[in-house]
């Protein structure tokens, strides 16, 4: 595969498919049987999201997080462990006054890297969360005197435990707005289990190769132009009022989810798209469609307050929504869904 920049400029969907492919490959070397999940964060890297895992412990979510930092060349990684008594400098960095210059000088922290690792993000503290919201949105940091531009590509990993509460702090809405996409693990699959035993205590692998970060860029960028079309937007802001007007959704999705649900939807694109001809890939209903749950879940709050704390709940209810989202006639008339 060809990973140079000087690809770069004339990046195709054949060289796109390519590149997402032997990511792939180079992650599922240290994720077993886990291919559909890490097809979803790797979807979330070139949406140029933010990823969270919600899952038990020991399924791989540190481990998914770790080849993700590992597959870019030229790359910054940064690992934060939440716990209660950490404060927002000691993730975002601070001035510290240097008397031979008379001048403050900024210390960066974890978070000004391309990769940022968070793990057990819900221990922190309220105060220490909310240090994320300027950095997952705008990708700066502004400290005392100081305002720090954050590097391209920017993707924080959130990890969590949902079932070990204990000395946690929820994430407010405002937090998990800023995910792109919350995924779930799981439990390996049997075969996928043993070669884990096979391997265990012969040393810890690697991706085995990385991916420059120029034309992890360029892949980007050409995710970001693929065509949609006024009537397919018209069915992806369906889905958002539909989700505002439901009985059972308390709070709906804001503005911010319709626009992931477009980037990652622009990506899930290039993942299903079947070459034909000279005709470039587009957004279809179904590629939205097939994204939708895993962008809108995690931001609904339920009106049935038994139900906001559960994952299922949300999925089930913003599943239902999504189906019953008719496809307008104007979106098959032009050919763009399938019957």
């Amino acid at each position: 595969m060809q990973t140079s920049d000087a690809a770069a400029p004339t990046m195709r969907f054949e060289d796109f498919q390519a590149g997402f492919n032997w990511l792939i490959q180079r992650v599922e070397s240290v994720l077993l049987g886990k291919t559909g999940q890490v097809r979803r964060a790797l979807l979330c890297l070139f949406a140029g999201g933010h990823l969270l895992l919600d899952d038990v412990p020991g399924v791989g979510k540190t481990t998914l997080a770790r080849a993700l930092a590992s597959v870019i060349e030229g790359g910054t990684t940064g690992r934060i462990q939440g716990t209660p008594d950490l404060l927002p400098s000691d993730i975002l960095g601070t001035s510290i006054f240097e008397p031979d210059t008379r001048r403050f000088t900024f210390r960066p922290g974890p978070i000004v890297a391309n990769i940022v690792l968070f793990d057990e993000i819900n221990r922190c503290a309220p105060r220490t969360q909310s240090a994320l919201l300027q950095a997952m949105q705008e990708h700066r940091v502004s400290t005392f005197r100081h305002e720090e531009m954050l590097p391209d590509p920017f993707l924080v990993i959130g990890t969590q435990n949902p079932q070990e509460t204990l000395g946690t702090y929820p994430l407010p809405e405002a937090q998990l707005d800023r995910f792109l996409l919350r995924l779930t693990l799981g439990y390996p699959d049997r075969e996928a289990a043993r070669e884990m035993l096979r391997s265990h205590g012969k040393g810890e692998g690697g991706t085995g190769g990385a991916m420059p970060i120029g034309h992890l860029r360029a892949m980007t960028a050409y995710a970001a132009s693929v065509e949609v079309s006024d009537p397919v937007y018209d069915y992806l802001l369906d889905i958002v009022d539909a989700t505002r007007d439901d009985r059972e959704i308390a709070l709906g999705a804001s503005p911010r989810a319709g626009v992931d649900l477009l980037r990652a939807a622009r990506v899930n694109a290039l993942l299903r798209w079947q070459p034909r001809g000279d005709t470039r890939p587009y957004v279809s209903p179904d590629d939205i469609r097939d994204i939708a749950v895993d962008v809108l879940a995690h931001r609904m709050v339920l009106a049935d307050r038994g139900k906001r704390g559960s994952a299922e709940a949300q999925r089930a209810v913003v599943s239902r929504v999504v189906n019953d989202v008719r496809v307008r006639q104007a979106v098959v008339r032009q050919g763009r869904f399938p019957g």
